[in-house]
């Protein structure tokens, strides 16, 4: 009979991606184990590319988890109490958590989070095993003004000005951001086909993005899709400092913030985010793909 895993990462795109060294960190201490991912099925189409992932059950938010007796279940969800609580209902046989083991650190960046987590229970973890592929930058530049709250948002007529400086570049979004896109798209003085928001389900994306040349995004998954597929990119924060969110330094990232924090649940773009100016993006792509 296998040994059974469940990870917890009931969350979104980059919330997946940041927690992909942590997933492998897993893969290579419990090789006899099989791992199962309770994440959002949205998702599935990005679990083979992290080459630590059996199976996955559809989960959103910290559970219920849909699993029964692991020998192991594995909180890279958050530091409870839902979360917890959800895995122990599993009946597993061992519980690795914030709240049952290390106290959960604030002021980390995400990567280190649930990296130092399993480092303390004895497992090697390398942050830095980002990687899903290495774009050969043969396709457009993407440029990406959503993002799941209005104080990450960048305003579009910005973003319009810096896509309006590209050449061969196309404006992509989820459903939801069809709207924004487009008003960027049609500022930019862009051709129908170059706004593929609410065109492109998570494979398509993954694929745009690696073939792209450059990302310029704010603080959301596609900016962690670029670092995945070591595309140089130019994320735009606001209310959450880069140090908590951002890429890895250097492999041609540039995250430009005014060095303020603020709510980034917010319901209006934040103030440090409408600090940036058009010129100071342009200087970072130019930056980044020279």
């Amino acid at each position: 009979m296998a040994l059974e895993l469940v990870a917890l990462r009931g969350l979104g795109l980059g919330d997946l991606l940041t927690a992909v060294p942590a997933l492998r960190a897993l893969r290579q201490a419990f090789p006899r184990h099989r791992i199962t991912l309770a994440a959002p099925r949205a998702l599935e189409a990005l679990l083979p590319l992290t080459a630590a992932v059996d199976d996955q059950i559809d989960v959103s938010g910290p559970g219920p988890v849909p699993f029964e007796r692991p020998d192991i279940a594995v909180n890279l969800h958050g530091k409870g109490p839902q979360s917890i609580e959800a895995l122990r209902r599993t009946d597993p046989g061992r519980l690795i958590s914030f709240g049952t083991g290390p106290p959960y650190p604030e002021g980390v960046h995400e990567v280190r989070r649930w990296c130092g987590l399993l480092e303390w229970h004895g497992i090697a973890t390398d942050p830095a095993d980002l990687t899903l592929g290495i774009s050969d930058r043969t396709g457009p530049a993407i440029v990406h003004p959503g993002a799941a709250y209005p104080a990450r948002r960048w305003p579009p007529e910005r973003f319009a000005e810096v896509a309006a400086a590209l050449e061969d570049v196309v404006v992509t979004g989820n459903a939801d951001e069809v709207p924004i896109a487009g008003e960027v798209a049609r500022l930019a003085g862009l051709p129908p086909e170059r706004m593929l928001a609410g065109r492109t389900g998570l494979a398509d994306l993954i694929d745009l993005v690696s073939r792209a040349r450059l990302v310029v995004c704010g603080d959301t998954g596609v900016a962690h899709l670029a670092t995945a597929f070591c595309v140089p990119s130019v994320v735009l924060f606001g209310p959450v400092s880069p140090a908590l969110w951002g890429p890895p330094p250097g492999w041609r990232h540039v995250a430009l913030w005014a060095g303020r924090n603020g709510d980034p649940h917010g319901l209006r773009p934040d103030p440090g985010l409408l600090k940036i100016e058009v010129s100071e993006v342009v200087d970072a792509v130019l930056e980044v793909t020279s």
